[in-house]
């Protein structure tokens, strides 16, 4: 059995396990406070039928709240009952589907003439089912269209409120029930005609019997049987994916622009982690996106793992060395990259500027937007439009939330619809959407991974030119996307002043020089142009170039580590032709002056080992002590701590689980006698060294050293320090248990 599947099983199988428990023994249903075995089962079992439900479309958990209403919970009831409870709208086909659905997750079992659900479903699903509060005994049989027909306005609205919405309400009214007669308000009048039920001093309910008749015998106000339709348009798909790639190309280069600013100056890691809004802006201005946008490709930049917290004593946020691999990619593939990046990113970018509980700004790169379950939810608002047929738009986006509502709607929660919209906008942003339908190398990469993404996102590009056009007022324009090499060289030479379908760039003394600077000569800069133009080199580039380089290099500096100096040539150059000369790397300036880039220590120890007898000296001239001062010891680097995410439980891990709850189930079953409890330790002593003297065998109720609750069944073979050995039936292993953590024991009666 595969993990998924068997997953699937363990789920189910829960469910199963809570209608026999609960069947076999009712004890359960209200277990003592000192019975933590039962309390930890019933617990366990809500929480299972919770995380069941979580997937459950609108009208699957309406036909599981009719069932509810039904008393299915309690005894068996029929598939009739529910539709009536449903409404004569909606279609039995689609009522027995959603029933069917229920079974697989064993959230209801039994055929269509006897259907149950787990007792504990109450609780887990919703305390009212259908929004109707508790039924009550008194009223069965009341002529409640008359009692209604007899209430004033004010009582008659107070009813209907409690009946469009929650059944119950929070009031100081009903602290006190009074006769009618001498009652003096709303609450208290319908509290003394019994059409609303005092739960306590502060709380009435409106008995299940009046919401129907305020309901017109109607459970369910609206049914909604099928998804809310969508709005949508159509475009051509080479269109969008045209627009996709366009957008593309414009990620790429605010990446490169992003890499490279970070590259010449990081920006520090906040104390508290994450990037400052000063160095936020600076980003923004300098890469010319707005702020928020800025936020996004960071966020993307350190999800893909482009850069990272540096983690030194003062950290930074750096490029990676992953940085230097994707720059040299091709467009396809790093737009592949960061794409498949913010599909898989466990973040919330969108949450940026929003404040948390204590009034705190959320920022950038901070573990506060850190959601596990965003790629999940991310997918989901995706897998809508890719139901889509291609090309097909949605015209509201709040209709897209709808969707996903009536998908789910015990998912999401208070950010589903601000997350739709996050997702559109961070979509288009990476191209995985355009025009506001799914593009081609979106749809590629959600059903085929990133590989055959950037293949059809390699199609939806334009071509890539090898050539350019200069201009007389020294803009250089790219008609379309320029080849690698020559794109290179361009941007060495060149500065982009606008991009989109036509990148214009301006050549300036700076950027001529930037060039020069990087090794470049002027006949390599006016070749490059006179062969990579389609039009002429206009004279003022040239004049600029040679102008430029005429003036560049004749002022030169260099790095040197160290400097030896002598009054004697003759020593100077009987040093530079022994043989440590070339291991120090030692070079003559002046006739008296050379120059090593190792350190000065370095350069001593190797002359005085060709046996030379150099002194150091100080700024002010004097002879200087390098010996080490003493002992050091390494600097500490911070950490910035992450928490990690676990990953899904392997099938050995499930494998284990379920034998775990087969023992459970077997130790259930087990008949035994009178259980005590473990307050009494010393009967409980007597009974363990008793089972273990007759070769008994007793059913223990335990807690482990996680907390996790389980039944046993022990052949006890010693009872001695605190301890109980035993063999333990379900898994044939010798095992030992601590004593004090036995929360119930009992003899096992013979069959």
């Amino acid at each position: 059995m595969s993990g998924p599947s068997l997953a699937a099983w363990l789920r189910a199988q829960d469910e199963t396990r809570l209608a026999a428990l609960l069947r076999a023994r009712p004890d359960l249903a209200t277990p003592s406070p000192g019975d933590t075995s039962v309390l930890a089962t019933r617990a366990g079992i809500r929480a299972s039928i919770a995380r069941a439900c979580e997937d459950l479309d609108s009208f699957t958990l309406t036909v599981l709240e009719a069932l509810l209403l039904a008393g299915a919970d309690t005894a068996p009831r029929p598939l009739a009952e529910v539709s009536a409870l449903l409404g004569k709208g909606v279609p039995v086909k689609a009522t027995r589907a959603a029933v069917e659905l229920l079974r697989s997750r064993a959230l209801a079992w039994g055929p269509d003439t006897a259907l149950s659900v787990p007792p504990a479903a109450t609780e887990a699903v919703t305390l009212f089912p259908a929004g109707l509060g508790r039924p009550d005994p008194r009223l069965d049989g009341a002529d409640l269209p008359a009692l209604l027909a007899g209430l004033d306005e004010t009582e008659r609205k107070l009813l209907e409120t409690l009946a469009d919405g929650q059944p119950t309400g929070r009031t100081r009214d009903a602290g006190t029930v009074v006769p009618l007669e001498k009652a003096r308000n709303p609450v208290q009048k319908l509290l003394a005609r019994g059409l609303l039920l005092r739960r306590d001093a502060e709380t009435v309910e409106l008995p299940r019997q009046v919401g129907l008749a305020l309901r017109g015998n109607r459970a369910f106000r609206a049914v909604e049987v099928t998804e809310p339709a969508l709005d949508t348009g159509a475009h051509n798909q080479a269109t969008v994916d045209a627009t996709a790639a366009g957008a593309a190309m414009e990620l790429l280069r605010q990446v490169e622009g992003l890499i490279g600013f970070w590259s010449e100056e990081p920006p520090p890691v906040l104390r508290s982690g994450g990037l400052g809004v000063r160095e936020l802006r600076r980003l923004a201005k300098e890469i010319d996106v707005e702020e928020r946008r800025a936020g996004l490709l960071a966020e993307l930049v350190v999800g893909a793992g482009l850069a990272a917290d540096s983690e030194a004593g003062e950290p930074e946020w750096v490029p990676t060395t992953l940085a230097d691999t994707w720059l040299v990619g091709t467009p396809e593939q790093r737009w592949a990259t960061l794409a498949q990046a913010w599909l898989d990113l466990p973040r919330l970018p969108g949450l940026y500027g929003r404040r948390d509980e204590k009034d705190r700004p959320l920022g950038v790169l901070t573990e506060d937007l850190r959601r596990p379950l965003a790629p999940r939810e991310r997918r989901r608002v995706l897998d809508v439009l890719a139901d889509l047929p291609p090309g097909a738009t949605v015209k509201d986006v709040r209709q897209l939330a709808a969707v996903l509502a009536w998908r789910a709607p015990r998912r999401g929660g208070r950010l589903r619809d601000d997350l739709v919209e996050w997702t559109v906008a961070e979509g288009t942003v990476l191209g995985v959407l355009a025009l506001d339908a799914l593009s081609g190398p979106g749809r590629t990469l959600l059903t085929e991974g990133p590989t055959a993404a950037a293949k059809t996102m390699a199609d939806a590009m334009p071509a890539p030119v090898d050539h350019v056009l200069v201009q007389a007022d020294l803009t250089v324009v790219a008609p379309g996307p320029l080849e690698a090499d020559l794109a290179a060289d361009i941007a060495l030479v060149a500065d982009v002043e606008s991009a989109g379908g036509a990148t214009v760039y301006r050549v300036t003394e700076a950027t001529a020089r930037r060039a020069l600077d990087s090794g470049r000569t002027a006949a390599d800069l006016h070749e490059l142009f006179r062969t990579r133009s389609r039009t002429p080199v206009p004279q003022s580039l040239t004049y600029l170039i040679d102008d430029v380089a005429r003036r560049h290099g004749r002022l030169r500096g260099g790095a040197a580590g160290s400097f030896l100096r002598c009054d004697d040539p003759v020593l100077v150059a009987e040093v530079l032709a022994s043989a440590e000369a070339d291991r120090l790397a030692l070079r003559r300036i002046a006739p008296t002056v050379l120059v090593s880039p190792m350190s000065l220590a370095e350069v001593l120890d190797g002359l005085r080992a060709a046996g030379f007898a150099p002194a150091a000296e100080g700024p002010d001239g004097q002879v200087l002590d390098l010996r080490p001062a003493g002992r050091r010891i390494t600097a500490r680097i911070r950490h910035n701590r992450r928490p990690v995410v676990p990953g899904g439980p392997s099938e050995e891990q499930l494998l284990a689980v379920v034998a775990q709850m087969k023992a459970g189930d077997a130790a259930a079953a087990t008949p035994r006698g009178a259980t005590i409890s473990p307050t009494d330790s010393a009967t409980t002593l007597a009974l363990l060294r008793g089972a273990a003297e007759a070769g008994r065998s007793v059913w223990l109720g335990f807690v482990d050293n996680h907390g996790v609750a389980s039944q046993r069944v022990v052949n006890p073979v010693s009872v001695a320090g605190g301890m109980l050995e035993g063999f333990d039936q379900a898994h044939g292993t010798l095992r030992r248990f601590p004593v004090h953590r036995i929360t119930s024991v009992a003899v096992v009666e013979d069959a």
